[in-house]
């Protein structure tokens, strides 16, 4: 017993450090991953004669040649990295009790030391949160990169949200930011409700804009805020761990900030002078790049972006563009954002062939 847990719990830690260095480049989670497992390691070999000695996997009722084996398999079977992440998390979980209870008994507990177990068990709860967690946001992020179209109420101008929003969407964006800072937050909930509804049918990522309360009242998809709202730590305690936060920056301080905050993208700008928001920045194109040599993050550039620049911008390394005034003040929206799709996709693939 003491030799197939040990071995379960080292095997099960040796692919979750692994997804956390291959699939997330997550140094932290890897090293964190990597102690366990080589604490673990520490204790097999100061038993490991013994434990080789009484090792008889040839005759072992629970091996290889099980009649259940094929059934057991299909339970399960994995889907995707969460699925992944999950089993074998549950697996070292379970592995870690069973000798965290067998320390205890009397001819045992002078070899191994239970409190030791428990610690590494719990320490493994909080480990097997911060996977799913960014793995169920890594996801997300990838699917937003192209167009994310910020509907701007205050430029709607009275036009039927709703019918905006199906417009957008049947043109390719991939994520729609709700903003609105004038109507009345009660107002705001209905209409947040009814978006979501359209972009979760649709597959398309639903962002609130600032209001912490109105993502979670909604369930959006993640929440973005800007430099002057609530501290981005504070947000990621309060949104659900499967949720985004974006943030606003102009600045290379601000950007790595803001990554090491735990900002699943980062918005930059504006790129270009803009009519839409007055008093934004114009940090310009440099400042993209820039940020693209120091920062991990995914980059969504903002601000000024029409047809006839959004080029520039994905040539210069921004993951997403987000556009405003360049979909939503055309007559034919769906249009509109179909032509920007197309050539943030022709420009891609010319960077892509280089």
């Amino acid at each position: 017993m003491i030799d197939a847990n040990l071995n379960r719990s080292s095997e099960g830690l040796r692919v979750l450090e692994d997804v956390a260095r291959f699939v997330l480049n997550d140094a932290e989670l890897s090293q964190r991953l990597r102690t366990l497992r080589h604490n673990l390691a520490r204790v097999a070999k100061s038993m490991s004669v013994q434990l080789l000695s009484d090792r008889d996997s040839e005759h072992d009722v629970g091996g290889h040649h099980s009649k259940n084996k094929g059934q057991a398999m299909e339970a399960v079977s994995l889907r995707s990295f969460l699925d992944l992440v999950t089993a074998n998390a549950k697996r070292v979980e379970e592995s870690l009790r069973v000798m965290e209870e067998l320390a205890k008994l009397p001819d045992l507990n002078s070899m191994l030391n239970s409190v030791s177990f428990e610690q590494t068990r719990f320490a493994l709860y909080t480990l097997e949160r911060d996977l799913i967690s960014r793995i169920s946001r890594r996801d997300k992020v990838k699917g937003m990169a192209g167009l994310y179209v910020i509907l701007d109420r205050q430029f709607l101008a009275g036009r039927d949200e709703l019918d905006i929003a199906t417009q957008i969407i049947e043109g390719g964006a991939k994520a729609i930011q709700l903003r609105d800072k004038q109507i009345k937050r009660g107002e705001l909930l209905i209409l947040a409700r009814k978006l979501k509804g359209l972009c979760s049918q649709a597959g398309v990522l639903f962002i609130t804009n600032d209001y912490l309360d109105l993502a979670l009242a909604v369930d959006a998809d993640g929440l973005h805020i800007g430099q002057q709202d609530l501290p981005l730590p504070v947000v990621r305690r309060q949104l659900p761990i499967d949720k985004l936060v974006g943030c606003s920056v102009t600045t290379r301080v601000q950007a790595t900030k803001a990554q090491s905050e735990g900002a699943d993208y980062i918005a930059v700008g504006s790129m270009f002078p803009t009519t839409t928001k007055k008093e934004a920045v114009v940090v310009g194109v440099d400042m993209l790049k820039e940020l693209k040599r120091i920062v991990s993050a995914p980059l969504v550039a903002i601000g000024g972006i029409n047809h006839d620049n959004i080029g520039e911008v994905v040539a210069a390394g921004a993951d997403t563009v987000a556009v405003i005034s360049a979909a939503l003040s055309e007559k034919d929206v769906k249009r509109a954002v179909q032509k920007l799709v197309a050539k943030m996709n022709l420009v891609k693939g010319k960077c892509q062939s280089r």
